[in-house]
């Protein structure tokens, strides 16, 4: 008995990691519906030598891409905390929110947990009517492969088809 309540506790942590995008912005505060790009490229990052990946080709190999500046299209999933605070990656909670996006290889809704992405909270704001499924474009500089995982600062983020 002792042992299921230790794993009954552990799920419920780990389904309490994810925030919905509601959560961190306040609704009446949301810009118009017609703004849906961040620009926060900084100037001296150059984006014509970026590379296309997909999310699951990065997270196959994450070396690859390390310190460069990657393109990918993904399925959103949610804002989420997971990896932040992390020291040899870290990102602030109070600066930063997760984005997290789905696995496109099974036919099952499930997040792509290994790819560990980061929106200032600030530029976060601007996508509070992103829903789960719908499409975005994510450009981003990949700075570190801590625990083998690609970890990713997103520079620009573009929803292209709401579902």
């Amino acid at each position: 008995m002792k042992r299921s309540n230790k794993y009954i506790f552990l799920l419920l942590l780990i389904l309490g990691i994810s925030i919905p995008a509601s959560v961190i912005a306040d609704p009446a505060a949301a810009p118009p519906a017609q703004i849906q790009e961040i620009k926060t490229v900084p100037s001296e990052i150059d984006t014509s030598s970026a590379v296309n990946v997909t999310p699951l080709a990065l997270v196959a190999n994450p070396s690859a891409y390390l310190n460069k500046v990657v393109i990918m299209n993904a399925k959103f999933n949610n804002f989420s905390t997971v990896g932040l605070d992390y020291p040899p990656a870290l990102r602030k909670t109070e600066d930063y929110i997760g984005l997290m996006v789905f696995r496109d290889n099974t036919q099952y809704d499930i997040p792509l947990s290994e790819l560990k992405m980061f929106l200032k909270r600030e530029d976060a704001q601007k996508f509070v009517d992103l829903k789960s499924k719908d499409e975005v474009k994510i450009v981003g500089k990949v700075f570190s492969t801590a625990l083998g995982d690609p970890w990713v600062d997103i520079l620009s983020l573009e929803s292209i088809n709401k579902k």
